[in-house]
């Protein structure tokens, strides 16, 4: 196939680096619920740091004229209320899979999650955006199968298998905001550039987060860092690697490749995740896991050597701010699926609690 025939290898890079830098949030998270914080906290500040990043990056930006502010009344009002819906749908993929990690073992909410990129696909054909052709439905199938065999390899029979229909069903209702979220996030607002949409995202997971926390009585266990700084560094790097910059990637590899495309890719994720704790926590890496990562990488290959819808590519700039005199097709913008992540108490389940990435 020529190669101005594939989708633009730099996409499939943004994305699967948007992947394994929200794979990272299991042992992450892991080392900051060891220094005495808290779940909620956890994403609360991290999702404040991350703001924080990418505030100074939008100001940077700005001041040296690569991107102008978008303000709402730039917006036309499908798009004003488009980007809502993305805060708002970020917000509730975390409180769903915090809810989630609390009922169910954390492998099986986590396989509840990663259903998402079935529901992107089912969705993008029936909509006629994207055709489920046999090079996408290949690789949607084999990254599948290799996401459950490195997942579904960390549950551990003699620890149980706890099963709730509540739990696994808020896992579903956490794929179905993050599948929505990608399918709207590739042109509902790609006015706004990436930077700003998600600092609106996680500015909004920020709010609800804290409101929820004060409202439940975990006020105080906000405050915990200031308490012991010592935890402070672990929760900048992870605001700004695990938060801000993979959020941005990811949406900008939406935009890029598509939400189908994007979708598999970030089946990356779990594979990372893995990985890092085999290395990080000392925990068992299975031969099977092994062969997952590969299959999930196989699928990625499939991908980029597929021709694009209409036999054309795709492309639109990444971390360049979009003009909005551009037109739809040009327009680009930046998302990040996924979110302040949520990550589940510590429990007997052998898997880093972990939540996936997202806006």
């Amino acid at each position: 196939m020529p190669a101005h025939e594939r989708p633009p290898v730099i996409g499939f890079i943004i994305v699967i680096v948007a992947a394994s830098l929200f794979g990272t949030l299991g042992p992450l998270s892991r080392f900051a619920y060891d220094a005495g914080m808290q779940p909620l906290p956890f994403v609360a500040w991290r999702g404040g740091i991350g703001l924080l990043a990418a505030a100074a990056f939008i100001a940077w930006r700005i001041a040296r004229g690569s991107e102008r502010l978008t303000r709402p009344a730039d917006l036309d009002p499908g798009a004003r209320r488009t980007l809502a819906l993305a805060a708002l749908l970020g917000f509730t993929l975390n409180l769903a899979m915090f809810i989630s990690f609390d009922l169910v073992t954390v492998a099986l909410a986590l396989l509840g999650f990663y259903t998402y990129p079935v529901i992107v696909a089912v969705v993008n054909v029936a909509l006629g955006r994207e055709p489920l052709d046999r090079p996408r439905l290949v690789a949607l199938a084999l990254a599948i199968a290799g996401m459950v065999a490195v997942v579904a390899s960390q549950i551990d029979p003699a620890a149980g298998i706890r099963i709730d229909a509540i739990g696994f069903g808020l896992a579903l209702a956490a794929a179905l905001s993050q599948a929505v979220f990608v399918l709207i996030s590739r042109s509902g607002y790609r006015a706004v550039p990436a930077s700003q949409a998600m600092a609106v995202v996680l500015a909004t997971t920020v709010g609800c987060s804290i409101a929820i926390a004060l409202v439940t009585g975990a006020g105080q266990a906000l405050a915990f860092p200031l308490r012991d700084p010592s935890v402070l560094p672990l929760l900048a790097f992870t605001g700004l690697f695990a938060a801000a910059i993979p959020s941005i990637l990811f949406l900008s590899g939406i935009r890029r490749v598509g939400g189908t495309r994007a979708g598999i890719l970030m089946l990356f994720e779990p594979v990372v995740g893995v990985a890092l704790a085999a290395v990080l926590l000392n925990e068992r890496l299975a031969p099977i896991q092994v062969v997952g990562g590969l299959m999930v990488l196989g699928a990625a290959l499939i991908l980029q050597r597929s021709t694009p819808p209409g036999g054309r590519t795709i492309a639109a700039p990444a971390i360049e701010a979009d003009e909005s005199e551009q037109g739809p097709e040009t327009a680009a913008g930046w998302s990040g699926a996924t979110t302040a992540s949520t990550h589940a108490p510590e429990t007997a389940d052998p898997v880093a609690a972990r939540a996936p990435g997202g806006p």
